[in-house]
């Protein structure tokens, strides 16, 4: 799930024992390590750029985060890491990039119009010539909402050992493309469940191809998962890797 509830200290640390590496976590270091300069957007707390850098990637790596309980923990893992609190517009970005990721779905949570064209003007700013922007979002098609259950608890481990307990629960019907749930997590050693309330928007493949062409972006590959099948209407995922048009305007 994306990492919209971490802003609690106690619950950043628990993130990557609720979400452990995996293949996606693979096919975006791959790509790092190939590039020369990169910016994580969403990044968390971390583990990717870490990875990355302690795996002796020579050149820059910055991490973006608008929670700082995550950097908290990128920092303590990845100190020659540059970590940014905030979201794009944190900085003003030019060229100075030649991969910009959004991994964990984080870009879900750019629920607005407005709000998504201004994210992906940044990105387009922030990327050199020659320059990718690769993420993904869960395919609409698949309705992968339709697992998010209270009955699938999920029991992970504290950094103490403990365990926490974690479910999601939707709040009725799809609005349109936009998905609104609760993720709870509970444990014996806390007064009370923690709880917080989000919505995702699922984007089809043709609305998203559209939003990158208006912020002079193209869609260069797309895949529907992390051994690069093919997109089909079922896809669990909607990977794409976009780059610059060569008229878009600077």
């Amino acid at each position: 799930m994306v990492d919209h509830s971490f802003a609690d200290l106690a619950l950043a640390a628990l993130y990557d024992s609720i979400n452990p590496w995996g293949p996606d976590d693979d096919f975006y270091l791959d790509l790092v390590m190939s590039a020369r300069t990169v910016l994580d957007v969403g990044c968390g707390t971390g583990r990717l750029l870490a990875r990355a850098a302690a795996g002796g990637h020579p050149g820059r790596l910055v991490g973006l985060d608008p929670a700082a309980a995550m950097l908290v923990q990128a920092r303590r893992r990845a100190p020659g890491v540059e970590w940014v609190l905030g979201d794009l517009r944190a900085r003003l970005w030019d060229g100075d990039f030649d991969l910009v990721v959004m991994t964990g779905h984080a870009f879900q949570v750019l629920l607005g119009d407005e709000e998504l064209r201004a994210a992906l003007l940044a990105v387009r700013a922030a990327l050199g010539a020659g320059g990718r922007f690769v993420f993904e979002t869960r395919h609409p098609g698949a309705r992968a909402w339709e697992g998010w259950t209270p009955d699938r608890v999920r029991e992970v481990t504290d950094t103490e050992g403990r365990a926490v307990r974690v479910w999601h629960e939707v709040e009725g019907e799809p609005a349109g493309d936009r998905v609104t749930f609760t993720e709870t997590f509970a444990s014996a050693r806390w007064d009370r469940p923690r709880s917080s309330r989000a919505t995702l928007r699922f984007l089809a493949p043709e609305a998203l191809s559209g939003f990158l062409a208006g912020a002079g972006l193209g869609v260069v590959e797309q895949y529907g998962d992390w051994d690069r099948g093919p997109l089909t209407a079922t896809s669990p995922e909607i990977i794409t890797v976009a780059a610059p048009l060569r008229t878009s305007p600077r």
